[in-house]
């Protein structure tokens, strides 16, 4: 599925770039760009074809980290952008190329660590355990990738008063870059370190090794994710109405409902909360 997507993506891609004409079934496909941590929870493989059995619109997916999908958006390569990194978004909006933000759905970052606990945050809100942290040296994991996780992490970096690029040192480990958050989650393990995570990417995460949620519930750690219509009247490639019929879908009841009823290990993995006024 995600190599027939792929090629499909670059079909397209390659399709605007040198203006040839689409055909009837690309008529009827839009390119979604998204984050690699909606992509990897297996989201996006649930909902499309839910909407594409009731729409005949197909979706092809571009997942990619926070700022590579507006990136590639800013160049006309989507019809719609679904990520979650909130004041990238607004400003996306802003600068005029996407039309309305629609607030979707959320879930929430947790805060992984060594079940043997070295930093003793467990139970602590997430400014605090940070300061334990940097104070003790402790090994943590950053994805430092630009992701919208990364964007997450250094904002609560600045929560706990903590400028993290002048005290960073030998603790504070980078993943590997563009590796996404199996990667990180991965290097926390090896390393025996906290790194914090989407709740879903964690839930879907199976080497787990000795790591554990330390920190959680914290309402800091709020994960909300929104979707946009690329502007049309700045990309006229933009499918503007099979765009919208998607992002109509996925805030009406029936895609808040498949939203909410998405389940990994029986666990819920996304909160419906569309807000139909935009944003």
């Amino acid at each position: 599925m995600a190599v027939r997507r792929l090629s499909v993506a670059l079909t397209l891609l390659c399709g605007f770039a040198a203006g040839i004409p689409a055909s009837p079934a690309e008529d009827r496909a839009i390119v979604l760009a998204s984050t690699t941590a909606t992509q990897a929870s297996g989201l996006l493989d649930y909902l499309l074809p839910i909407f594409t059995a009731k729409t005949g619109i197909e979706v092809t997916v571009i997942a990619r980290r926070a700022d590579e999908v507006l990136d590639g958006a800013r160049k006309g390569e989507a019809d719609v952008v679904l990520m979650h990194a909130r004041p990238q978004e607004e400003k996306f909006v802003a600068d005029g190329f996407g039309t309305k933000r629609f607030d979707v759905m959320y879930n929430d970052y947790v805060l992984i660590g060594p079940k043997s606990d070295p930093a003793r945050v467990k139970g602590k809100d997430i400014a605090t355990a940070l300061k334990a942290i940097e104070s003790k040296g402790v090994p943590f994991v950053t994805r430092g990738d630009r992701s919208g996780t990364h964007a997450a992490e250094l904002a609560l970096w600045i929560v706990a008063g903590i400028d993290i690029a002048s005290v960073k040192g030998a603790w504070y480990h980078e993943a590997g870059h563009g590796q996404g958050m199996t990667a990180a989650l991965d290097a926390a393990h090896a390393a025996n370190a906290y790194v914090l995570s989407d709740r879903g990417s964690w839930i879907g995460f199976r080497d787990r090794g000795d790591l554990d949620i330390v920190v959680e519930g914290d309402k800091r750690l709020l994960n909300q994710y929104g979707v946009m219509l690329v502007n049309p009247e700045k990309y006229p490639n933009v499918k503007r109405e099979l765009g919208q019929a998607f992002i109509d879908w996925l805030i009406s009841p029936e895609g808040q409902g498949a939203i909410a009823g998405y389940k990994v290990d029986g666990q819920q993995v996304f909160f419906p909360n569309a807000d139909k006024s935009g944003g």
